[in-house]
């Protein structure tokens, strides 16, 4: 069945809730265990309805944010979710205090019941309407990035196919299209302040109802962080000063050299090659069918997935008017159906977003037979694995894609992956100061941003631009609004793909080994389980980061670009 076939039904969440809750008083009056797994089946069925209809509703919007029709249905599961929220915690406080906690346990293994155990912590129903504006809130600052119109060259553009232009060989262009760019958040900026204050304040409340001192340790267990925490974070963060923001440094001075510019601007960032990035030849549908190929050549589980995927019309991946501007990988239970979206610009993301959304995709196909829904997927940290990982299996296949400048995308894609973990970490610490002082105003945010830019990349020079230089680049960042304390996984996790890139450098077959079986293990174990799982280091030791730096720069500096 093809997407546009899936049917989509509004559940009915009073009668959803009512049937959850006489489940749940079931389980917890089971006699036996058999029952009690019985019951437990019937209760994952029923949140497995409520899911589908939840993603079918979530891709639609995105696909079309001015579409009426998904529109409401957003809204609706804004207000939906977190009443769902509230029944599954209570099943989660029941299997905890089940009395047959230790067969449930080897039935469905531990990490279920690490999971349950974090998550009653999350909830309460006195948090349940600060929840719903917690939602809403995000869908504000969705809505406002979907609607960009920005006059360029002509044209009346969306922020990604603007952000194309920020990556061509003239200096110029890169400059003015930068500048539409920013324009947009600048004329957005009390608006974008204004969403991001309450859902400071809306958070922070929702964290003091809990109990909790912060937001910080709330999205940590939100996000089911249950072998690491802040402090661990916190020294990450420093490891990641010590050994990789003095090295991209360095490389920065060496682009700046190559693009024979005096001075390395914000506009040039994120051009690595003076004659332009190499982008990947032909339209979006050839670019399609050459991944079919790709992945059909990379094993028999890529192929299949691949074709999968193709047949069921499960990507959308074209940028146009009204089309959220992100890239996500979402999850259709009942169809057992991922679904990749991206927005094609014609540059080089395209073929890295594909194949980081694929990466998330095949993870979820692998793992889409677990019974239970905890397992579709990791925590984040993990998902970012699989998907920064299969970025870096696509490099014999780029010539595919590229043509004789596949060697320079190799270049580009490994220089980009080292240069982003700066930001990426930067991003991770203005979370946590932001959440530990929630009374700052909108010009303390943006004052400890630019001065959190200055530390983690120094090389950084504004041109000029105000509303740069006084702080705001960060209300560009959807994970901020829409994903808190997200962003580090993706550090986290490029420390972690940067392992397999090396394992697949150095043998192809024991590398997709270790990585089929990270995918097989879905969400059933935690991150340092499963990083353990796939015979990787932990990126928490120093050891581990310094490593990692040291082979990319070497691999740099051998190339002859």
């Amino acid at each position: 069945m093809k997407f546009s076939e899936f049917v989509y039904q509004r559940p009915n969440v009073d009668q959803l809730e009512e049937k959850l809750r006489n489940l749940i008083e079931s389980f917890k009056k089971a006699n036996s265990f058999e029952q009690a797994r019985d019951i437990l089946n019937q209760i994952n069925q029923l949140r497995n309805d409520f899911s589908t209809a939840s993603a079918i509703a979530t891709i639609r919007y995105c696909m079309n944010t001015l579409d009426d029709f998904y529109k409401k249905e957003k809204e609706y599961f804004d207000e939906a979710s977190p009443r769902m929220e509230g029944v599954i915690v209570e099943l989660y406080k029941a299997l905890v205090s089940s009395p047959f906690k230790d067969q449930l346990q080897k039935e469905f293994g531990n990490q279920l019941f690490t999971i349950a155990q974090l998550q009653t912590k999350t909830f309460k129903p006195e948090v349940l309407e600060d929840l719903i504006l917690e939602n809403k809130l995000g869908t504000e600052y969705s809505n406002l990035v979907s609607s960009a119109k920005i006059p360029f060259e002509g044209q009346n553009l969306t922020l990604p196919q603007v952000a194309a232009f920020m990556q061509v060989a003239d200096r110029q262009v890169r400059k003015k299209a930068a500048e539409a760019y920013f324009s947009f958040f600048e004329r957005n900026e009390e608006k974008t302040d204004k969403i991001y204050d309450q859902l400071v304040e809306v958070r922070t409340k929702i964290a003091h109802k809990l109990g909790y001192e912060n937001f910080v340790q709330l999205a940590y267990d939100r996000l089911g962080r249950s072998d690491y925490n802040p402090k661990m974070v916190a020294k990450f963060r420093e490891a990641i000063k010590k050994y990789i923001v003095p090295v991209v440094s360095e490389l920065r001075e060496e682009q700046r050299k190559r693009l024979e510019v005096d001075v390395l601007k914000y506009y040039d960032f994120s051009v690595v090659l003076k004659e332009g990035n190499p982008k990947p030849k032909g339209e979006p549908d050839e670019i399609i069918q050459k991944a079919r190929q790709m992945y059909e050549e990379m094993s028999p589980e890529t192929g299949e997935f691949f074709n999968f995927m193709l047949e069921d019309e499960l990507m959308d991946l074209k940028s146009r008017e009204g089309k959220y501007p992100g890239g996500f990988c979402h999850f259709i239970p009942n169809y057992k159906s991922p679904f990749i979206f991206a927005n094609f610009n014609g540059t080089q993301d395209d073929v890295e977003v594909l194949t980081h959304e694929a990466g998330h995709a095949f993870q979820v196909y692998r793992s889409r037979n677990f019974t239970v829904p905890e397992y579709y997927w990791p925590t984040t940290e993990s998902c970012e694995i699989h998907s920064m990982s299969m970025e870096f299996f696509a490099w014999p296949w780029l010539e595919l894609f590229y043509g004789q400048d596949a060697e320079k995308a190799k270049f580009v894609h490994l220089s980009s992956a080292l240069f982003f973990i700066p930001y990426g970490t930067l991003v991770d610490e203005f979370q946590h100061l932001v959440y530990e002082n929630p009374s700052m105003t909108p010009q303390q945010r943006k004052k400890l941003w630019r001065s959190l830019e200055k530390i983690y990349m120094p090389e950084l020079d504004y041109d000029g631009n105000k509303f740069l230089e006084n702080g705001g680049r960060w209300h560009r960042q959807t994970h901020i609004f829409e994903s808190p304390f997200y962003y580090i996984d993706y550090v986290l996790a490029q420390i972690c793909a940067f392992q397999f890139w090396i394992k697949w450098e150095e043998n192809r077959k024991k590398a997709f080994e270790d990585y089929l079986k990270l995918c097989d293990a879905g969400g059933s174990k935690s991150f340092m389980e499963l990083v353990k799982l796939a015979n990787l280091s932990s990126p928490f030791e120093e050891e581990t980061i310094k490593k990692v730096a040291e082979k990319v720069v070497l691999w740099l500096e051998k190339q002859k670009i």
